[in-house]
């Protein structure tokens, strides 16, 4: 059988006359690093856990069967954040093995009104093992494991209503699980726990007033049915046989001349793209039919279309670019509309065709003939 493994460093005299106590007793904030002999972190099986510079640090774990009989050497320093200083203590953990006190029947159970550092209290885990032992009833009865809920993948509790993070516990016992703890696996319950709801457990009110259990985590194991699930390997298509040890090569090798494969290598597709050029040049320079070729094959009429097009093309390029010459002389009056000479053009090239009115009068007109007009027989008065 192996225990749990609990230490408290602020209360350790070691740290007190090097760190704490410089003359009289201080209240200084001090954190501690732990580590195996050698090595920078801790076995895989011992966790530490300290909340405040102010509180105290925990070491605890539950060593394996491979740890049994080996000592354990864990180097503890101790850092003063108030004046510097340091210390270091050597702290040797020597695990046995409990082999001849088997217990079978282990339960693990899951409180929530807890952390992982206030379960470990002796008074505290001392209140949770008599609970269980009055409701079990085991002639021998011990904690296996305690683990926090966030190394199970727990979520961290929200800062409110002093909500805790939750911790599991295993104990082990030498009888079979009581009639209570079976409750758990009545279908009425498995059902309430499906639908998120508290399932009904005669022996609840024994824990109720310091531990609040969350019976739809609880686990039930039983060592004496479990049938040994190790079966030999049988090697088959999807596994290599065993070639023994890797043998790297000698240094007895000859070396090898890359010369030949790095021409090889550039020359075949250098000849590729000259190949493909010297195509492409003689269709695109060699092969072209003329435009005199084209023209004989083309019909007269479409020549014709073609060459007015050009033509009407070039005539509206060459007046775009100068958008100031005369009018059109089919546009202007050629002859006098009374007189009936012929009147030059009224817009010559220098005229600002922009400025002109829309309507001229006969003052404005240089080229109008004035009709006399008919008076009559009547006498004039002044």
């Amino acid at each position: 059988m192996l225990l749990i493994l609990l230490l408290l460093f602020q209360s350790c005299p070691c740290f007190r006359n090097k760190v704490l106590f410089q003359g009289e007793i201080s209240n200084d904030p001090i954190t501690f690093n732990t580590n195996l002999m050698g090595y920078p972190d801790r076995p895989g099986w011992l966790r530490y856990i300290q909340r405040t510079p102010y509180s105290d640090g925990v070491l605890y774990g539950s060593p394996t069967v491979e740890n049994v009989g080996k000592p354990t050497v864990i180097e503890i320093t101790a850092y003063n954040r108030r004046t510097f200083e340091t210390a270091r203590h050597n702290l040797i953990i020597n695990i046995m093995s409990a082999e001849d006190f088997p217990l079978p029947y282990q339960a693990e159970f899951f409180i929530r009104n807890m952390n992982v550092e206030e379960m470990l209290a002796s008074e505290v885990l001392g209140d949770f093992l008599g609970a269980v032992k009055n409701v079990w009833q085991p002639e021998r009865l011990n904690a296996i494991n305690i683990t926090s809920a966030l190394d199970r993948g727990g979520r961290v509790p929200l800062p409110i209503n002093d909500m805790k993070e939750g911790v599991y516990v295993m104990v082990g016992a030498d009888v079979p699980f009581s009639s209570c703890l079976r409750e758990v696996e009545n279908p009425q319950n498995q059902l309430r726990c499906s639908q998120e709801m508290e399932p009904s457990i005669t022996c609840d009110k024994k824990f109720r007033t310091q531990f609040h259990i969350d019976w739809c985590k609880i686990s039930l194991v039983d060592n004496t049915k479990q049938v040994s699930t190790f079966q030999e390997v049988i090697r088959g298509e999807g596994i290599l046989p065993d070639g023994g040890e890797y043998k790297p090569p000698s240094d007895t090798l000859k070396s090898r001349d890359y010369y030949s494969d790095f021409l090889i290598t550039l020359a075949v597709p250098s000849a590729v793209a000259l190949v493909l050029f010297l195509i492409l040049a003689y269709i695109m320079c060699c092969r072209r039919e003329g435009v005199e070729k084209r023209n004989m094959q083309t019909p007269d009429i479409q020549l014709v279309h073609h060459s007015a097009i050009q033509k009407s093309t070039k005539e509206l390029r060459d007046m775009s670019k100068n958008r100031e010459i005369a009018w059109p002389l089919s546009t202007l009056p050629v002859f006098h509309p009374v007189t009936g000479e012929i009147v030059p053009p009224l817009h010559p090239d220098n005229y600002d065709n922009t400025s002109m009115p829309l309507m001229q009068t006969q003052q404005n007109l240089p080229h109008q003939t004035q009709i006399p007009q008919q008076q009559s027989a009547g006498k004039w008065y002044s």
